[in-house]
């Protein structure tokens, strides 16, 4: 899925470490994980919401479409 996650590069513009957001936000540490690593499916619009109000940030920010040939170059690092 040419889906780009980047949730970890705001995080570190936040400087907020994972455990932090997983309790701010009221997901597990291991689902965002799974979305940190862009291993998710889906994600909830809830859970995106309150991604956005703890990271003060855009949808956006956190998602990115990208080519099928620029998805295959991020996979692949």
């Amino acid at each position: 899925m040419p889906i780009k996650v980047n949730l970890d590069r705001m995080m570190l513009e936040r400087q907020v470490k994972l455990t932090e957001l997983a309790d701010r936000v009221g997901i597990t540490l291991a689902n965002l994980s799974i979305l940190k690593t862009g291993k998710a499916k889906a994600v909830r619009f809830s859970t995106l919401e309150a991604l956005c109000r703890e990271l003060r940030c855009q949808p956006s920010d956190l998602l990115e479409y990208v080519s099928d040939d620029e998805f295959e170059e991020i996979s692949l690092l």
